[in-house]
């Protein structure tokens, strides 16, 4: 069943702890690929010095953000590689969103190693990370604001992941956001071969 609006309506860390299990599943001409989501990390909005959306700052780019709940937010780093959210929180208006940090490729793998011009097969660093499962999957700046409650770019709901098998840890890459670089924002699943970094 794909998640409904409601889903994402949810405190942002309740939905990014959630994610986790979850399916993502992007159809296209060339063919359908899907992943189980096994890292996110949360970003919380105007006082998340983390976030794209720190101090209210809302520009073209993150405009999505500020909209309706469900949402996906696709962004450029480094000119070169694509990273994608999901706009999700409690409260209308709050731009928050959860960045889905790596996969564990599911259908399409032919697919995906094609994108990713890896051997056939191949499913080492196939996902894992947000550069690596966009580019596997086939997510663009095309998909940006697309709505994720319907196909063709949509996540499923799955097995809930136990909270034993569960891990907090710092974000990645935010050392520039004073206190905030230390909140226990990035959630991954337990020894999982797939996950970014240890």
């Amino acid at each position: 069943m794909i998640l409904q609006r409601t889903f994402y309506q949810q405190d942002i860390l309740t939905v990014s702890r959630s994610l986790l299990g979850k399916l993502l599943v992007h159809e296209t001409a060339e063919g359908t690929t899907s992943g189980r989501i096994v890292e996110v990390e949360a970003y919380a909005g105007p006082e998340d010095r983390a976030a794209h959306s720190y101090g209210g700052r809302r520009t073209p780019r993150n405009d999505v953000m500020f909209g309706e709940k469900g949402h996906a937010y696709v962004y450029l780093i480094y000119g070169m590689y694509y990273c994608v959210n999901f706009t999700a929180g409690s409260t209308l208006g709050k731009p928050e969103a959860v960045l889905i940090r790596a996969l564990e490729p599911l259908e399409g793998k032919e697919l995906m190693a094609k994108r990713r011009k890896q051997p056939s097969g191949t499913l080492k660093n196939l996902t894992n990370g947000p550069g690596r499962l966009c580019m596997a999957m086939g997510i663009t700046k095309a998909e940006n604001k697309l709505d994720v409650t319907s196909a063709p770019f949509y996540l499923k709901d799955a097995e809930p992941v136990a909270e034993s098998e569960v891990v907090e840890s710092k974000r990645v890459g935010v050392d520039y956001a004073g206190d905030w670089k230390d909140k226990p924002w990035r959630f991954c699943i337990k020894n999982n071969p797939y996950v970014s970094k240890p």
